[in-house]
């Protein structure tokens, strides 16, 4: 039996907002959290973007909200300000029959309209914990009585650096508050913050079998990771690419790939978290509307983008968790359409692969990359198809007057054509075909055993490790604290990101070692984590930051 929103015991004033928007059918996710949070249960909800999980959450706390209190009364919580705006957009549209005041607070924003609308009087908060917590400390936004909070993409919001920052959000509203927290995986930090500020929560799965990847042809290619690159633009050459999406691990990592590519004869723009909101804007209008077909983005950045015409997504850097390859390649094979996901995987990185396999039961097919042999024959092709359209048109009339007149001063026809076509090919001196070095058999991964005999190894027997960056942009810098002292990668990046106010995003390369740890840090940023040295605490542990 389909479940339909007039079921689900929703305000009138609700149901009519829905209607109004064409909504009848709730999204499973809706029709198994709405009643939940109806109820006041604390709920957790497993679900990638584009499954309505905002309505899930908003109908039920528009649906509890007494207009006209004057105070907070719900909060929500989002990793970026393209999806706080989002969010908060979207509650107004259901809630404007319930005349409910609903407010967006997100940096690089002027703070003196913010905290003058909260003055007024707002019912829900959407926001980003950075923001939040500055109106908070500014005394500017008081969330004591805040009956209902929800947090959105609370793995996002992990990955960024911002769970001390939530902690302290929390902390902040009552006890008795409701919690609600979304999430496209769960990973153990997350979980720790469920267990820690949520009572007896419902949990709520979307099945896997709505995240299908069937209309997606999935491929991985072998490659150095100095390969990396010149594999990619091979790729570009031969490709059927009409919009072409692909993630990095890094804001750094966008702005630089999409350099390499347009100087290389691929034009791409960048999408990152340091793009005011007006140039995101800006690059998402040129990206919808084909004026630019590369855009290099991080998982971050791209939440939120929803075009339903990218032919190729690329993982340039493959992701941490499984859950998150599924979301991304989503962007591809929409609307009824096939698409290509590909990923460039290191031979270190094939275990992932199969953890990715598992998850989503479909086969990722091992490719060859096209030959410096065949990326020629292949322009070649393509710059004979066009002539060929050409000559079908024959709309050259102008330029048949110009051959006549070479012909007539005493040169040979098939010089003509074979002149014109080296300056038609003049572009291609553009794009070199870069070479791809043989692959490095990666070391076999240490089983449990061998890792513990490893680790109680005297620390003179250690390798040692370098204290530079193998990453181009980064530096190395030292924690003072170990595996020794139950450091964990999370904790690290939370740490720098909190006390140095930097995107947690940013961060590279963690190496958590018995007595230290070692962290890349973007070479802009070093100083202001260095400045830094003295407030790092890790499990309420000082911990001293310097170069390593």
């Amino acid at each position: 039996m389909t479940t339909e929103f007039s079921d689900l015991a929703l305000h009138p004033h609700l149901l009519q907002a829905v209607a109004e928007l064409g909504y009848t059918t709730p999204t499973p996710i809706q029709a198994s959290m709405i009643p939940l949070m109806l109820t006041g249960h604390d709920v957790i909800g497993q679900a990638q973007t584009g499954t309505g999980k905002t309505a899930a959450f908003a109908l039920p706390m528009l649906n509890n909200l007494e207009p006209g209190q004057g105070h907070v009364q719900g909060l929500v919580l989002a990793p970026t300000r393209e999806l706080a705006m989002q969010v908060a957009n979207a509650m107004y549209e259901y809630g404007r029959h319930r005349g409910a005041r609903v407010l967006a607070v997100y940096g690089g924003q002027p703070y003196s309209r913010q905290i003058s609308r909260l003055k007024k009087g707002i019912d829900i908060v959407v926001g980003t914990p950075g923001r939040l917590l500055d109106l908070i400390r500014q005394q500017a936004l008081d969330l004591s009585r805040a009956n209902t909070v929800v947090l959105d993409e609370a793995d996002e919001m992990l990955s960024m650096g911002f769970i001390e920052d939530i902690e302290a959000i929390l902390a902040q509203t009552p006890p008795t508050r409701q919690t609600a927290l979304f999430s496209a995986t769960l990973p153990p930090e997350i979980r720790r913050l469920a267990d820690s500020y949520m009572i007896e929560p419902q949990a709520v799965t979307i099945q896997r079998e709505q995240l299908t990847v069937a209309a997606i042809e999935q491929r991985y290619y072998l490659v150095n990771e100095a390969d990396k690159l010149a594999a990619l633009t091979r790729l570009f050459e031969v490709e059927p690419i009409t919009s072409a999406l692909i993630f990095v691990r890094t804001r750094l990592g966008t702005g630089e790939l999409a350099n390499e590519l347009t100087s290389r004869g691929f034009p791409a723009e960048s999408l990152n978290g340091d793009l005011s909101q007006e140039a995101r804007e800006r690059v998402l209008a040129r990206f919808r509307n084909n004026q630019m077909t590369v855009l290099v983005a991080t998982d971050v950045a791209a939440r939120g983008l929803d075009i339903d015409d990218i032919s190729h997504v690329f993982n340039f850097d493959l992701p941490e968790e499984a859950e998150v390859y599924v979301h991304r390649i989503g962007r591809t094979g929409r609307a009824g359409k096939t698409g290509v996901a590909i990923s460039l995987i290191t031979p270190r990185e094939q275990w992932r692969l199969r953890r990715i396999e598992n998850l989503t039961r479909t086969p990722i097919t091992a490719a060859t990359l096209p030959t410096e042999a065949e990326i020629r024959r292949h322009r070649e092709t393509a710059l004979l198809g066009q002539v060929d359209v050409w000559l079908r048109r024959d709309r050259c009339r102008r330029e048949r007057e110009l051959v006549t007149e070479l012909v007539e001063a005493g040169h040979d026809l098939l010089d003509i054509a074979a002149v014109a076509l080296k300056m038609a090919r003049a572009e291609e001196s553009q794009r070199p075909i870069e070479a791809i070095s043989e692959i490095q058999a990666a070391r076999p991964r240490k089983g449990r055993h061998e890792r513990e005999r490893a680790t109680n190894r005297p620390a003179a027997a250690a390798p040692k490790r370098g204290g530079r960056s193998h990453e181009a942009g980064m530096v190395r810098l030292s924690l003072s604290k170990g595996r020794a002292h139950g450091v964990r990668p999370n904790e690290v990046v939370s740490s720098i990101a909190f006390y140095a106010n930097i995107p947690g995003s940013s961060i590279g390369r963690i190496s958590i070692e018995d007595k230290h740890t070692l962290v890349d840090v973007p070479e802009q940023f070093v100083p202001q984590v260095l400045a830094k040295t003295g407030n790092y605490r890790i499990r309420r542990q000082p911990v001293t930051v310097e170069r390593a």
